[in-house]
């Protein structure tokens, strides 16, 4: 599909705009209206830190996060505004713990929250954002909108107004072990597969090994040939590394849902797990928000330093193909332009990595207008991919990430997030668009030099 045939994106007024749905919203649980107010506020409250409360002061209302958001963008909706979907937690930081709080409450300045506002709220929560955090990065006061957004979910969570599909999946991920039924039989079951579909020697729960190996569902169920490119990869390089089936899922549905004890729950699996093997290195897959989970949050959950250094994968290749301990041709020779994930990039900070590896394959990089930091999310992160009431708006949020694509001119599309790459594969099949997103992982598996060489 060529520029000309994209749907066209209006980027100045009249703005697109999105259908409004009927009013919707999930509940879990049978809780009374008037305590689920009273959960959700106390915990919400209860999280509140030094650094929360100076955010929540220093909103000068400017505006500018509205256009960081593609949602906003894309239909122009006021709600939609980044700062506007903490509304109700604002109030109640205001009415309970500001430091005018007393004044609020005796003249009622700012009135309790409804659970009719917690119900709307619900879909700026969770449908309409995809803590992607380029907000954040506008904001001239440095307000990080995107972790307040997190803090306002565990609040959500607490009083059981959580997306169904999101607190499903969630839920089978702690029951199971995985949200997408990857259960650790099937897991292993798909490595051996993949094993011997690629003539690859996988390592599975050895006592011991410098690299505890992690995977996402959506790898094990989608993409299986990510688990045979990573052992091509740390083969290559001569380490002694092992997938667990005691710590596999680096998914983590806990901390897209809000649920704190399933978030905990879930990285303990992996912490325990590198624990038991000794590990050196815990190795995250191409996952932006397990990178999230485990890389800064994994510490403050196990509550010490932990024992073993935290990787994506995409900073282990780069890192390593820099150093020359990962050998490639320049087998690409192509034009490639690059998705920079959200968590992975503009959270996380593993900017260059990927383009290290992309030059050492031989690609002509053509980045997009925006690109590292400031990139535009593919609309599907933060759970919101699995929430289908929020398609029709994901969809438009996706026409910014097209039309980027299609701007660079470049031949091929690479990412390194398996939730990118599934939205990616979605938003094509949608709009019948020609392009596929491709991992750097597999990239760089397909072009290893062989010791011979």
């Amino acid at each position: 599909m060529s520029e000309a045939t994209l749907p066209p994106l209006d980027t100045e007024s009249p703005r697109l705009s999105v259908e409004k749905p009927g009013q919707r919203y999930d509940v879990q649980g049978d809780i009374p209206d008037p305590e689920r107010i009273d959960i959700a506020m106390r915990s919400f409250v209860r999280d509140f830190g030094a650094v929360a409360a100076t955010y929540m002061e220093s909103c000068i209302h400017c505006g500018m996060c509205a256009e960081a958001c593609h949602f906003y963008v894309q239909t122009g909706d006021p709600k939609y505004t980044p700062i506007w979907k903490i509304e109700p937690f604002k109030q109640a930081y205001k009415r309970e713990v500001g430091p005018f709080a007393p004044f609020m409450r005796a003249l009622n300045l700012k009135r309790k929250v409804t659970v009719e506002e917690l119900e709307e709220w619900q879909e700026l929560l969770y449908d309409s954002c995809t803590m992607c955090g380029r907000c954040t990065m506008i904001c001239p006061m440095g307000i990080d909108i995107a972790s307040l957004v997190g803090l306002a979910r565990h609040g959500m969570h607490k009083a059981g107004l959580v997306p169904h599909e999101l607190w499903a999946v969630a839920e089978r991920a702690e029951r199971e072990g995985s949200p997408l039924g990857a259960t650790a039989q099937v897991f292993e079951d798909r490595v051996e597969w993949m094993g011997d579909e690629h003539d690859v020697d996988m390592h599975m729960n050895l006592d011991e090994a410098e690299v505890l190996v992690t995977m996402s569902s959506i790898e094990i169920q989608k993409y299986p040939e990510s688990m045979a490119a990573v052992a091509k990869v740390l083969n290559h390089m001569g380490l002694s590394w092992t997938f667990r089936t005691d710590g596999y899922e680096a998914t983590n549905f806990g901390l897209l849902s809000g649920n704190a004890d399933w978030q905990k729950d879930m990285s303990m699996k992996l912490i325990e797990a590198a624990i038991a093997c000794k590990a050196k290195i815990l190795l995250l897959p191409e996952c932006g928000h397990a990178y999230s989970a485990m890389r800064w949050a994994g510490a403050n959950l196990y509550g010490k330093p932990l024992p073993f250094k935290v990787r994506h994968i995409s900073e282990f290749l780069g890192e390593h193909v820099a150093d020359g301990s990962i050998r490639v041709k320049k087998g690409l020779g192509t034009s490639v332009t690059f998705h920079d994930p959200c968590q992975i990039v503009r959270r996380g900070g593993a900017i260059e990595a990927p383009r290290i590896v992309l030059e050492a394959l031989g690609a002509e990089i053509h980045e997009m207008e925006e690109n590292r930091g400031m990139n535009w999310c593919c609309g599907g992160g933060g759970g919101v991919i699995t929430i289908h009431r929020a398609d029709a708006l994901r969809y438009k949020a996706f026409q910014i990430k097209m039309q980027q694509v299609e701007k660079t001119g470049a031949d091929m599309l690479v990412t390194s997030c398996s939730n990118c790459r599934q939205t990616f594969d979605d938003g094509q099949a949608h709009f019948h668009w020609d392009k596929t997103a491709h991992s750097l992982l597999e990239a760089v598996a397909d072009n290893l030099i062989d010791e011979e060489s």
